[in-house]
């Protein structure tokens, strides 16, 4: 598999950091693949935006930076605006619909509208929102195998909640498996 690149981006306290670490965790520990993540946030911490980073290759990654994602999720509007703009021409564009209002075309990449925050209320926490992105992301790259980030979410979140966080993946992955076999990256609401 050559270099594959994933920004997440959403606002301090969506875990966007965390579902970074768990992708990269996943691919690294548990799936036999090399893998870098990087963060970066406003002084904000909470509200303000943030992204994470994970480069995902078979072989050896020398530079742990981006340098145009394959994949871009987003959480918020601000995310959608800042970091959606240099993604590869063919790449992939998972946003909230409901988190970002003001969605604007994306050429020449499959954009896909994932209610990640609506799926999340509905198993009963919207602080989950996160591992439905997290699912939405791992059935929309293809690179890595489910169960490999089954365990690293398993490792990550508080002890006690992992059946709910494994049903938000879950719910995240299957919608979005849905959406690519049958819109083959047509925009989806």
């Amino acid at each position: 598999m050559p270099r594959y690149e994933i920004r997440l981006g959403g606002l301090g306290g969506q875990g966007i950091v965390l579902a970074g670490v768990i992708l990269g965790t996943a691919a690294a520990i548990f799936d036999g693949k090399n893998a870098t993540q990087t963060q970066s946030y406003g002084p904000e911490a909470r509200g303000g935006a943030c992204k994470s980073e994970v480069v995902i290759s078979d072989s050896e990654i020398d530079y742990p930076k981006l340098e145009r994602p394959d994949l871009v999720g987003v959480m918020s509007q601000e995310a959608f605006e800042k970091y959606v703009e240099d993604i590869k021409t063919g790449g992939v564009v998972i946003y909230d619909p409901d988190m970002v209002p003001g969605f604007k075309e994306i050429r020449n990449a499959k954009v896909y509208a994932v209610p990640t925050v609506r799926m999340a209320e509905k198993l009963g926490k919207r602080i989950v929102a996160n591992m439905v992105m997290i699912g939405s992301v791992t059935a929309a790259s293809k690179i890595l195998d489910p169960r490999a980030v089954e365990k690293a979410i398993v490792r990550f979140v508080p002890r006690g909640t992992d059946k709910l966080n494994l049903e938000a993946f879950r719910t995240g992955y299957d919608f979005t498996l849905k959406l690519t076999e049958e819109s083959k990256g047509v925009r989806a609401a």
